[in-house]
């Protein structure tokens, strides 16, 4: 039986190389036709990393990011809010979040996998069911044929919108500004994730490699707007210009025509995320804000769960069974996103708020990260 995989995102590869492992067959199709270095940081943590070490990458992603040791919510200043070192889940799972350039994982997904599997330049247009196999069509005047569609490509993805039409994006008030600033700062900022809380701006930053910090900016705004790219640096000076010191050199140290705009939007949870011979992933099924720093993961998390289930079960089956085992855990993040990202923007109550966060016990919220953290293991079948 053979798989076509719809996008070569962080989800479509991950999932590719699942197979791989698995000796499911498959086809990566991907509309860009060419895969450039792109995008700007993630956060990869212990779920995700724990399948990523299952797939033999866990080193490299090591070598080319770096590790988290403490991750800080605090006030404009610098000041915590809320400060957790990481001790106890490297000592759980054997290490910490990894922050890397999306670029760098993608790249190392990309070069694990066969050049004659990755088919770019294929701009998903739509599929019909032929009976006994599935019909795909690309926007080039291409087709394809395969047993089962996996839909990887992305919240806006063409699969999803086909398969359920009626399925919602929603925006949630709020846009991000990414970059990442080649700049050397105090060895204080080396390992530890910020993100600074202010009157209805957000600020947060960690370094992704020697001299390469990742950073991002959310402020409230209407939805699809644009900047004036040649100004926007000096509109995030201003609308940042009362924080500390480092998030201004952060500003000044990216260039302007490299920071990048986007809605903040996440997918309505739905009912059911395949029908018949196409399942979605990552994205395309579950699409979160990223106030969880669990995007990524998800979709992580999702190519390890399917390629277990497929190769004990035939699809449709396997297709129920990994929607039945992740959809409790997915939705559950999706929702906690959601609102701690109208949390973080409160126009009134910041004080409160502030206060209600630094009285978490540490104890709770570990176990709470924790909980996130873990996946199951499998017995590997030959």
């Amino acid at each position: 039986m053979n798989y076509a995989i719809i996008g070569a995102g962080i989800g479509g590869l991950t999932t590719a190389l699942a197979f791989q492992r698995k000796g499911i067959a498959y086809q990566v199709y991907e509309r860009f036709p060419k895969l450039s270095p792109v995008g700007a940081g993630i956060w990869l943590s212990p779920n995700a990393l724990q399948v990523l070490e299952h797939l033999e990458l866990l080193e490299e992603v090591k070598q080319q990011g770096n590790s988290i040791d403490r991750i800080t919510i605090g006030k404009p200043d610098l000041s915590p809010i809320s400060d957790i070192p990481q001790n106890l889940i490297k000592q759980r799972f054997g290490y910490s979040a990894i922050a890397i350039h999306r670029a760098k994982l993608q790249k190392l997904l990309l070069d694990k996998i066969p050049k004659e599997k990755v088919h770019l330049g294929k701009a998903f247009e739509s599929f019909s069911d032929e009976g006994a196999q599935l019909s795909l069509n690309f926007s080039d005047g291409s087709g394809a044929r395969t047993d089962f569609l996996i839909g990887a490509d992305g919240i806006k993805s063409r699969v999803r919108n086909q398969l359920f039409p009626d399925s919602q994006i929603r925006y949630s008030g709020q846009t991000c500004w990414r970059g990442v600033a080649d700049i050397e700062l105090d060895s204080a900022f080396d390992n530890r994730v910020y993100e600074l809380w202010g009157n209805q701006v957000r600020f947060g930053f960690s370094r992704i490699s020697k001299a390469k910090y990742y950073w991002f900016a959310v402020a409230l705004d209407a939805p699809n707007a644009k900047d004036d790219q040649a100004a926007v640096q000096q509109k995030l000076l201003s609308m940042f210009r009362g924080f500390d010191s480092t998030v201004i050199a952060l500003l000044k140290a990216t260039p302007t025509d490299k920071i990048i705009r986007g809605d903040l939007n996440d997918l309505k949870p739905m009912k059911k995320w395949y029908e018949a011979k196409v399942c979605l992933i990552g994205d395309a099924g579950h699409a979160t804000t990223p106030n969880m720093g669990q995007g990524g993961a998800q979709a992580i998390e999702d190519a390890y769960y399917l390629s277990h289930f497929i190769q004990n079960a035939s699809a449709p089956d396997a297709f129920r069974m990994f929607q039945d085992k992740r959809q409790k855990k997915v939705n559950a993040i999706v929702n906690q996103s959601w609102m701690t990202g109208k949390v973080a923007h409160w126009k009134y109550g910041r004080g409160l708020r502030n206060l209600i966060m630094a009285s978490v016990p540490k104890g709770m919220m570990n176990k709470k990260v924790i909980e996130m953290y873990e996946i199951e293991k499998f017995e590997t079948v030959s």
